[in-house]
């Protein structure tokens, strides 16, 4: 397979629309009237925080993978994820 080189590779959205020089020049443009940031959407990126406010902090550990797997046998028998089962066991562990 030929190597294509980035100056040969067609400009294409995120969603993979391909922008061709007429969608370029009408988005200079539109960027050159300006914007209204008030009418912006805000896009929330990342997980939903597990708290009231704030983001949620990680707690992080390395496990063995034979518990790991028991983890995963566990949560799916439960309908739940690994993190859920962690979050309990620590919970638990320290009596909160």
């Amino acid at each position: 397979m030929a190597k294509v080189k980035p100056s040969q590779r067609k400009a294409t959205t995120k969603s993979g629309t391909e922008i061709d020089p007429q969608t370029t020049d009408a988005l200079a443009s539109e960027a050159e009237r300006g914007y209204d940031l008030a009418k912006a959407k805000r896009r929330v990126v990342g997980r939903p925080s597990l708290g009231r406010r704030g983001a949620s902090p990680r707690l992080s550990f390395r496990t063995t993978p034979e518990l790991y797997r028991a983890a995963q046998r566990r949560a799916k028998a439960e309908g739940r994820t690994v993190s859920e089962l962690a979050r309990e066991a620590v919970s638990r562990y320290i009596g909160a």
